[in-house]
Order: structure tokens, then sequence, then C-alpha cells
């Protein structure tokens, strides 16, 4: 698939919470095929001491506005800096790379999207897909406390969603293995996909597994270079080190080493 090295327009970014926000960048020329679960490099632009690219899932794609839509979670420097870009602002991005989901071949019809805070990224637009190929998706996301909850009007309007809280100030008390569509409900739903910290993962491909249901997960490593030169995103996959960006960051769960 092709990527290529752009500078994009800011057109909007948006606050969603104390730690997270809603960057919207445009391109000039027309936008390659992106796929869902596919990610960006992103130069920080105006913020000394910070000379990696960040790497951000693609939440959304309008290929009529030629715009990709970024949720960025705020954890350092950098991600701190893509937070305070205003309109008007060239960010130089790398993309699209590493491999997504496959909704062409998708032979699912009513799949679990399970997140897990900033986690949701790629889920939205996996949602759009699948609702276009006339996949009827649901949505499962855990939070800490509701405070934590964003853009849940957004996802709703695609699939059904429904919320876990570790304080149950929302939703389900307790994690997202802890809810009903993980439980009795699970034999409704024949795949999962999920994305978030990886031991809410792990858990999600367990109750999988035990079910007997495909699960595909889309892996939050550290990515320095995004293309496989600098190896700090390996992981073992098929018995073999694996570099995620490349290879990932969306894999299938058996394919993983996990218990």
């Amino acid at each position: 698939m092709q990527k290529k090295e752009s500078d994009l327009l800011v057109v909007s970014n948006t606050e969603l919470s104390k730690r997270a926000c809603l960057i919207t960048l445009e391109s000039k020329d027309k936008l390659p095929r992106i796929n869902a679960g596919q990610f960006a490099e992103l130069l920080v632009p105006n913020c000394s001491g910070v000379y990696l690219r960040r790497p951000i899932s693609i939440h959304a794609v309008n290929v009529q506005n030629n715009s990709i839509e970024f949720l960025v979670q705020l954890v350092g420097k950098g991600t701190n800096a893509l937070a305070n870009v205003k309109q008007g602002e060239i960010i130089n991005t790398v993309f699209p790379l590493g491999n997504g989901f496959d909704v062409d071949n998708m032979p699912y019809r009513k799949p679990l999207l399970i997140g897990g805070g900033i986690g949701i990224a790629p889920l939205y637009q996996l949602g759009v897909d699948m609702v276009s190929k006339g996949i009827q998706p649901t949505f499962l996301f855990g939070t800490r406390t509701a405070q934590d909850i964003i853009l849940k009007d957004k996802y709703n309007a695609v699939a059904p969603l429904f919320y876990t809280t570790e304080d149950g100030s929302f939703g389900t008390k307790g994690f997202v293995t802890d809810h009903q569509l993980m439980n009795s409900e699970l034999g409704q739903f024949d795949a999962l996909y999920v994305c978030g910290p990886t031991p809410m993962m792990k858990a999600v491909v367990s109750k999988a597994h035990q079910a007997g249901i495909d699960c595909y997960v889309s892996l939050e490593h550290k990515m320095a270079c995004g293309l496989g030169a600098c190896l700090c995103c390996v992981e073992i996959v098929d018995g073999t080190n694996t570099c995620v960006c490349k290879e990932g960051p969306v894999f299938k769960s058996d394919r993983l080493q996990w218990k």
C-alpha cells in the first residue's frame, strides 16, 4: 500500500478532555487508500527537544474533504505540543502506515468492537466501514470514570454503544470483561475486535479463546520510525520477532504468544 510524506493543514483541534484532543488535518492532494487500523507518523511542530515523530492512530477519514482525524492522548511533551496546534498550521505527516483491518474480506456479520481508554481510536473508522458493508457492529468501551468518556454521540451514531467504568459512575461497574456482553451475551457475536491497554486486551483475548470466537487486536507499541527500521516495537508473532509498525498493528489474536 502506498505511503506518502505530506504537509497537512490543521483545520481543527478540539479539546475533548484534559487528556485527549481530536485533530483534523487536510491534504491538498487526493488521499491514498487508508484502511481502518492504520496509523500515521506526525512531526511535532515548534517543540524543542522533540525530534522523533509521534505515531498516532487514524481515527476517521473523509475522502470528500481529503481530511484525516487523529485522536491524540496527551501523555508527554510531544503529544502535549500537538494538543496546542492551531487552525492553519502545518503538520508534516507520513501515512498510511502499517496494516489495518481487512473489512473488504470480512466473513463476520455481528462483531463486538471493544476499546479501552484512548484505544477506541481505530474503532470508529472500523465501525463506519463495517456498516458500509452491511455488517452490524456493537461498541463496548471501558474507562476509569464517566469524566473520561469522549465522543460518545459520534460513536453511538454509528452503532449501539455500551460502557463500563471502573468506579461505576457510568454504565456497568468494572472492566470491559465484566460487562454482560462479554459474559452471558457473548455468544451473539461472531468476532471480537479490541484495542487498548495490553492487560485489557489479553483479558479479552482469553475470553474469546474460551468461547471459540475469532479475535483481532490492534497493538499499542512505541513506534519510533513506523517503518520497521528501529526495532523498538517488536512482538512475537507466529513464533517470530515481528515489527508491529510494519506487519501490524492489527493481528489475529491466535498469532500472538498470549496466555
